[in-house]
């Protein structure tokens, strides 16, 4: 989804725009508001419906006029000796005000509010960094974070994700370079690293609508999972060369949850016969006060197949301890039309980020469930525990 979602953890930079602005502390949302304020009013704002067209290059670039939005990259990857790396890099949006109030440009005003997360694994080391700016719609190139289509470039400070298309009539979201560190000495973490795509943007639900719950809200959602990665990942301040694969989701939506949903799991699937696997669960929001899921099972050309709440299962099997919580890291994934009966844990439970609104996401690994036949990797997101 992030469904998300990614974080789909969007609403929290409200509270920080206020910190930020000198407003003092915001208010905690209230209760009825869902997870991290993504199920408040957004009366004024674009709403994201079926049959909203989507219009690429332009679609790559920011939404000012939706409330929130994200570029959210996860990787698995592997180091010289084969050792497994695992990164997130992660740039949202939120508008602060509806279009019709944002107030006139100026050197103190912003509209905008922008939050980055950085975050490397290896083995039992899980490092994460948090940024945040301000800027203002009317000037969408010229502030300290942003998103532009063509060429394309979305950044936070020197965090970015750029092109490496030079033509300017060729899609420049096909080859990235991702460039983002964090820390001195000991305690560096961070990347640069050259994405390369290797099939089509895949769009999810109803041709880009992804439908969150029941009653009908949802985002407009496209992910990129064909990313062939390579370059350089520093962690505790030891650059290890990498590979490996990569997925990308845009997302982006004015109300994205209903009130009584508490959070979500969500999943991305690198499948070894060459298939993507997106499901998640909001938990609440379902038919008769259940949990809503939903998810895209993409061929290996990159053609999607939109599940319905039916047909896929999510079970949690197993928790473990993480951050004074427990979290569901071992889960029976079941998609019934894909003859996938999946066991999806998490090799290393440490994978808590203790952002502005915590959250766990992992690497996961995909085995069959009758055989225990390895047939996956992919990263697992969990909010609201």
């Amino acid at each position: 989804m992030r469904p998300l979602l990614s974080c789909r953890l969007a609403a929290p930079l409200l509270a920080s725009a206020l910190l930020l602005g000198g407003c003092g502390e915001a208010p905690p949302p209230a209760p009825s508001a869902g997870f991290a304020g993504l199920g408040e009013s957004a009366e004024g704002y674009t709403q994201a419906r079926p049959g909203t067209p989507l219009r690429f290059p332009e679609d790559h670039g920011a939404h000012p006029d939706y409330r929130i939005e994200w570029w959210y990259l996860t990787a698995n990857l592997e180091d010289e000796s084969g050792e497994p790396l695992g990164l997130q890099w992660t740039l949202f949006r939120q508008a602060l005000m509806p279009p019709a109030e944002r107030p006139a440009p100026g050197p103190w005003v912003a509209d905008q509010l922008w939050m980055a997360h950085l975050a490397v694994s290896r083995g039992e080391q899980h490092a994460v960094a948090e940024r945040f700016a301000r800027s203002h719609s009317a000037d969408p190139a010229g502030g300290q974070a942003g998103a532009v289509a063509h060429p394309f470039l979305a950044w936070l400070d020197d965090w970015e994700l750029v092109t490496r298309v030079e033509a300017p009539d060729a899609d420049t979201f096909e080859r990235l370079t991702l460039t983002a560190f964090d820390g001195e000495g000991e305690e560096r973490a961070g990347y640069r690293l050259d994405l390369t795509a290797e099939g089509p943007l895949v769009l999810h639900g109803d041709a880009g609508f992804s439908q969150k719950s029941a009653d009908g809200q949802g985002s407009m959602y496209v992910s990129q999972p064909f990313w062939r990665v390579e370059g350089e990942v520093v962690l505790a301040g030891e650059t290890h060369e990498v590979s490996g694969r990569g997925w990308l989701d845009r997302e982006w939506s004015s109300q994205l949850l209903g009130p009584e949903q508490a959070g979500w799991d969500w999943f991305s699937l690198h499948l070894d016969d060459g298939h993507r696997l997106m499901a998640f669960q909001l938990r609440g929001g379902g038919e008769a006060g259940g949990d809503y899921r939903s998810g895209t099972w993409v061929s290996p050309e990159g053609e999607p197949r939109a599940l319905a709440p039916d047909e896929l299962a999510l079970t949690p099997l197993a928790t473990s301890s993480v951050a004074g919580r427990e979290v569901p890291t071992r889960w029976r994934l079941e998609v019934p039309a894909a003859g996938l009966d999946l066991i999806v844990a998490a090799p290393h439970a440490e994978r808590w980020m203790d952002t502005t609104v915590p959250y766990w996401e992992g690497e996961v690994i995909a085995r069959d469930r009758d055989s225990d036949r390895r047939l996956g990797i992919g990263y697992l997101e969990m909010t609201g525990y």
